[in-house]
């Protein structure tokens, strides 16, 4: 893979995030985590429906458990998109009474963390299968940017979903905007992961991009659901902070080994 040094406005963040000014990292990086746009952080606000779940584990707790619960009861009626553009309302995904899902939400189709993270998740993928947990991940992003990400990392078109509009994740909360993209201290301990992304990018191609670029101030964020009750959540921090997937495997399915 071709290197190129930082530009400037890139390098002005490495040395923000206190990583030296002159590293190198696949040109894409950059052209990827570039958005044009100039919007102030803005959190959306919370729903207002309510749900007690019998047990809550939080990854990494830094909002009320009873504010997650209140916002995942409102992804319901929301409708995402399958990888052929057919829609769909996000209760349906899974069994709602008794059924186990592992809910990714990606930042957007074109990130190349988020390319990292869908290889894992594929790899993954037969763990939660023998526990009887159904693997789901969300970008955002059109139909056909999702049928970019699916082709190239080998990620199951039948567990893939677009929400072009964010509405899922403005639903529960999820961070959004450019201190948060760029300037996060957990996007610093992203980009000591370069090894492993270059591994994972193998066919990246910038189009998945979204092409409103405000999108790709969108953090993400994984959910673990029992049938409507809330097991886990955890909200990425900034770019790049995934949860960490053997602390998700152990929350739904304790009897699969990490």
């Amino acid at each position: 893979m071709d290197y190129a040094l930082l530009s400037p406005p890139a390098c002005q963040l490495a040395s923000c995030l206190h990583k030296p000014a002159a590293l190198a990292a696949p040109a894409a990086t950059v052209a990827a985590l570039s958005p044009l746009a100039s919007k102030a952080e803005r959190f959306p606000s919370s729903a207002t429906f309510t749900m007690q779940p019998a047990k809550l584990r939080i990854g990494i707790g830094r909002i009320r458990a009873s504010t997650a619960s209140s916002e995942a009861a409102a992804l319901g009626p929301i409708t995402v998109y399958t990888v052929d553009g057919r829609p769909v309302q996000f209760q349906e995904l899974w069994d709602q009474n008794e059924g186990m899902a592992v809910v990714a939400f990606l930042r957007h189709f074109g990130c190349i963390f988020c390319w990292e993270f869908a290889a894992s998740l594929r790899d993954a993928k037969p763990k939660f299968d023998a526990a009887g947990a159904k693997l789901i991940a969300i970008g955002v992003g059109t139909p056909d940017k999702a049928q970019i990400l699916a082709k190239r990392t080998a990620f199951p078109k039948d567990c893939l979903y677009a929400d072009p509009s964010r509405k899922a994740y403005n639903s529960l909360g999820l961070y959004y905007g450019l201190s948060r993209t760029f300037f996060n201290p957990a996007s610093a301990q992203a980009l000591g992961r370069m090894f492993s992304i270059q591994k994972s990018l193998k066919g990246y191609t910038i189009s998945a991009t979204p092409d409103d670029k405000s999108s790709t101030l969108q953090q993400g964020g994984l959910y673990v659901f029992k049938g409507k009750e809330l097991l886990y959540f955890r909200k990425d921090e900034g770019t790049g902070d995934h949860a960490p997937l053997d602390e998700v495997l152990k929350v739904c399915c304790p009897a699969v080994p990490a």
